[in-house]
């Protein structure tokens, strides 16, 4: 733990503290202990120069007060009468108080909001029925005059005709299961939420094992009363940087499909988006350029391409292959990676056999009585169109998805407006999310005995 005494509290004497080699590991030396320091040099500094902390406040209070307004809480307290009006105490500190007041909620509260940009359905007392009800009060918002269901939440103040609404809370809970369901990648990777546009998120620079471990962390073993090495001993830290991309799709619905059926909407929404959404999501994860998206697993740096048998056809899988693949997985990712293979890659794996002398035999799929394995080598088999065709380099991945990163930067938003396509009488639909994916481990390890290396992340080369 780092003690207080060597806790710096100017910037002088941070970038000191940072110049000595033995302070700065141990202040770095867990995510614990990083956190710990960074805690502690935030307060000293604070207690150094108190004026800080106030010209903080003053902006905290200045941006809250700029999110509430956006997210329509002036509007609804303006209509109360509790909350001044436009030229009173709205503006500077008074009118920030006035709100945290009016709404019954402390401004630490309201700035856990702010920063995770799930404010909507806060302060309202009635919630919607179901998805059915809430996709009723968007169509009435754009038809009907006077004031909108104050259950909804806008997106934009200054412009009401686009139609834009948060999700509610209990409604977007529902459209992440069902996203969920249908991902390959999301479920079982690492997600982090995001309280910037971009994160830096550890990692350890392991690339050898032949003499140390976790880059520079080396064991010697030595006499009674012996002398320890003066040599370099820590570890290499590194870090993955995730980057919010933006993901959208949309769906254009005729008025007189909403008129003649208005709970309709309620199916649109809770399948088509989210399962939409949740596609293309998965589809980045896996083949991902990182330009402007995420970084996908056939991209890593890591990543392991395993060669195919001399002479064996590119578009044929055979058991070799399964398991020289197997043999090439990093040890601690065993128990967690799974197969995800295209669908067309079936009858190879299906035909797979074990050659013995002249002879042979089928080794995943036996006999055609029962359905086929759900795993091999003990591992599970996932199929998805996402994979490459068979015969091309990402046909049939071997991965450990913990060891994908997964940044969440804003939930899923949905927005609707009736000008897009005005001419032909049509509502458009708009759902927005901000994402980054990337790979933890950025290089292959080679192990402490022998020159063949590992990964959690392999695939299948097209040739020899």
């Amino acid at each position: 733990m780092v003690s207080k005494n060597v806790t710096p509290d100017t910037p002088d004497d941070l970038r000191d503290f940072l110049d000595d080699k033995d302070k700065r590991s141990k202040a770095f030396e867990t995510p614990e202990t990083a956190q710990e320091f960074i805690e502690k040099y935030r307060a000293a500094a604070n207690a150094r120069d108190p004026d800080i902390d106030g010209q903080m406040n003053d902006q905290q209070k200045a941006a809250l007060q700029e999110f509430l307004e956006a997210n329509g809480y002036k509007r609804a307290e303006q209509r109360s009468g509790r909350v001044p009006a436009d030229g009173d105490a709205v503006s500077g500190h008074k009118g920030a108080k006035a709100i945290y007041d009016h709404l019954g909620m402390d401004r630490k509260a309201l700035t856990q909001i702010a920063a995770s940009g799930h404010g909507a359905g806060v302060g309202h007392a009635e919630q919607f029925d179901d998805a059915g009800d809430f996709a009723i009060a968007v169509i009435k918002k754009l038809w009907q005059r006077g004031e909108p269901d104050a259950r909804l939440k806008d997106l934009s103040e200054a412009v009401a005709g686009d139609g834009g609404v948060l999700v509610p809370e209990e409604f977007r809970a529902e459209l992440l299961m069902i996203a969920l369901e249908t991902s390959v990648v999301r479920p079982r990777a690492r997600v982090i939420p995001m309280g910037s546009a971009s994160l830096r998120y550890p990692a350890i620079r392991d690339t050898t094992h032949a003499t140390n471990v976790f880059g520079g962390v080396s064991g010697t073993w030595i006499a009674e009363a012996g002398s320890l090495s003066s040599a370099t001993n820590q570890p290499r830290f590194s870090s993955v940087r995730l980057v919010a991309n933006k993901l959208t799709g949309y769906s254009v619905v005729s008025q007189e499909l909403i008129a003649d059926s208005a709970i309709a909407m309620e199916g649109i929404i809770q399948s088509l988006y989210p399962e939409a959404i949740a596609y293309f999501e998965d589809d980045a994860f896996i083949n991902g350029t990182g330009a402007g998206q995420p970084l996908g697993i056939i991209n890593a740096d890591g990543l392991i391409s395993v060669a195919k048998e001399s002479g064996q056809a590119a578009t044929t899988i055979v058991w070799e292959n399964i398991l020289n693949m197997y043999s090439r997985m990093l040890p601690t990712s065993m128990g967690r990676a799974v197969w995800i293979a295209h669908a067309d890659t079936f009858p190879q794996l299906a035909t797979m056999a074990l050659q013995v002398g002249t002879g042979g035999n089928g080794v995943w799929l036996a006999n055609g009585v029962a359905g086929p394995p759900v795993t091999i080598l003990g591992r599970p088999v996932i199929f998805t169109e996402k994979c490459q065709t068979v015969g091309t380099a990402g046909d049939i991945f071997f991965v450990d998805l913990a060891q994908y990163l997964i940044g969440d930067r804003q939930a899923m938003t949905m927005a609707l407006s009736e000008h897009v396509n005005f001419t032909t009488d049509e509502l458009t639909y708009r759902f927005t999310e901000r994402v980054d994916g990337r790979p933890w481990v950025t290089s292959a390890l080679t192990p402490r005995n022998g020159s063949t290396t590992v990964s959690p992340y392999l695939n299948l080369a097209t040739r020899a």
